[in-house]
């Protein structure tokens, strides 16, 4: 994940520098749109039950057009280390509260959280407050997909009851429709690297238990029901317009 973004990154900056910069302070450009963005999301509703704070990394592209409307896709890799459901493996401890490895060692078995979202996105850059026609209130909001499970490090240690396809027992995979909403400012400079966004978000998962049986609660039956994985926090990226070189005038006696 990390070897992937610094590609992106090291992409994005080869084309804003081949490109030759417009001048936003006179007129709205149509450009396309890639941002490298980071929000630290708070969980709620069904999503509180299993998670604390959630981290997102993702990617936000598309094209803001003349009218400063936005359409792109946004997706985010979600990622943490608070877990509330850490009564997974509860049904694997001895009287002392220990695991122990094939070995019979202690073992540690770390839980995070682990996921993605991936959604269409519309929205608009709204000119107030700012310093250019390119730059203001940008909202937008979109649906799309959502997955998220707990993970279970075993940290190279053998515990054959997590081993392999056992893990899906416990690792509560859950996926389904989601929508999410943002509410913050962009900003495009003139030229250079500073241009950026920043806001409230909020995603909205309805989603369904993708496992049928839950090997710490083998005698009760796995909810069908749609869940509401629910998120708020704070958004923050780096944007990176595309303009295309413009074309020089000439002159002629």
């Amino acid at each position: 994940m990390i070897k992937y973004f610094f590609t992106i990154l090291f992409s994005v900056f080869i084309l804003t520098n081949v490109n030759s910069q417009r001048d936003v302070k006179s007129e709205i450009i149509g450009t396309p749109w890639i941002g490298i963005q980071y929000g630290l999301n708070n969980s709620t509703n069904d999503l509180k039950e299993r998670f604390g704070l959630l981290n997102h990394l993702g990617i936000l592209a598309g094209y803001k057009t003349k009218q400063n409307w936005f359409f792109g896709i946004e997706s985010n890799f979600i990622f943490g280390s608070q877990v509330n459901a850490n009564y997974i493996l509860d049904n694997l401890r001895d009287s002392y509260g220990d695991i122990t490895d094939a070995n019979g060692n202690i073992a540690i078995t770390p839980l995070f959280a682990r996921g993605f979202n991936i959604n269409a996105s519309f929205g608009k850059v709204i000119p107030i407050l700012s310093p250019n026609p390119n730059s203001g209130i940008f909202i937008h909001t979109g649906i799309g997909y959502l997955l998220h499970k707990i993970r279970i490090e075993s940290n190279n240690q053998v515990i054959p009851e997590i081993e392999l396809d056992y893990k899906k027992g416990y690792d509560r995979l859950t996926s389904g429709f989601c929508s999410q909403q943002f509410i913050g400012y962009s900003y495009m400079s003139n030229g250079g690297f500073f241009n950026w966004y920043a806001g409230f978000y909020a995603l909205q998962g309805f989603t369904k238990n993708q496992r049928t049986i839950f090997y710490d609660q083998p005698d009760i039956p796995v909810s069908n029901t749609i869940r509401k994985d629910f998120s708020y926090g704070f958004k923050i990226g780096w944007l990176i317009p595309i303009y295309k070189r413009k074309t020089k005038d000439f002159y002629y006696n």
